[in-house]
């Protein structure tokens, strides 16, 4: 017979394992969006999903509701950081210079860490404080990795609309996708959080907009303001930094 004083106890690891349960089951397609989106890179599929479920399953169990956080919001990033880890140890696309993966290793060790502390994903700041590293070396890292996956540039803005690399003027100056990168990320860093929270969702994660408002909290119709004002801001951005054809 369990004694009385446990009962409390076990009532609330059980409401936290159903809670567990639930977030899990209820955010399995989200999962599976993910890893789809990293399909044809040189591992399976299979492989991918597992992999993007075993995020999911980990940010799950350390999801605390009383931070006040969204689930969406911590849970996409850490599904993706696991499959980043996976690309990372089974090879590279393009592969950057060494001292580069050795910051995004070091990176990576640390990023669920500050997440689950932070409740969101960690800035640039905050991950070299905490690795006690240059900041320019982490923000090296990251843009190595890129806030525009090379597809995402050919992505539709909003439903239906005109893909990122037209608004930006990307096809009428005739330059790569690469260098569009390269040009946008600084830019990209100097958003607020919230800015660069959605621009990252909607072109590195490849989510709709509905998905995207709900890891951030947000009425869709907001997330395409959002989005609209950050491509306008970019756009001007780039006016005198692009090469011209």
């Amino acid at each position: 017979m369990v004694p009385v004083s446990l009962v409390p106890d076990l009532a609330e690891r059980s409401t936290r394992r159903t809670m567990r349960d639930d977030l899990i089951e209820a955010h399995v397609p989200v999962a599976l969006s993910i890893a789809s989106r990293y399909r044809n890179r040189g591992i399976d599929l299979d492989d991918l999903e597992q992999v993007a479920l075993l995020g999911l399953t980990k940010a799950a169990d350390r999801f605390d509701p009383g931070a006040g956080h969204a689930f969406m919001s911590y849970a996409v990033p850490t599904m993706r950081g696991e499959i980043r880890k996976y690309f990372r140890d089974h090879g590279w696309m393009v592969r950057p210079p060494r001292r580069v993966q050795e910051m995004q290793a070091r990176i990576a060790g640390i990023e669920d860490l500050l997440a689950t502390q932070l409740g969101r994903s960690p800035r640039p700041s905050e991950i070299a404080a905490h690795l006690e590293a240059d900041l320019a070396d982490v923000e090296e890292a990251l843009a190595a990795d890129g806030c525009f996956s090379p597809a995402s540039l050919d992505l539709p803005v909003g439903d239906g609309g005109p893909p990122l690399a037209e608004l930006l003027g990307a096809e009428d100056r005739s330059f790569s996708r690469a260098e569009a990168r390269v040009l946008l990320a600084p830019a990209v860093r100097r958003l607020a959080e919230r800015d660069r929270l959605v621009v990252r969702l909607r072109f590195r994660d490849e989510l709709t907009q509905r998905e995207i408002a709900e890891a951030v909290g947000l009425t869709q119709a907001q997330v395409s303001r959002i989005l609209d004002r950050v491509l306008g801001e970019l756009r001007a951005g780039l006016v005198g930094r692009v090469p011209a054809a």
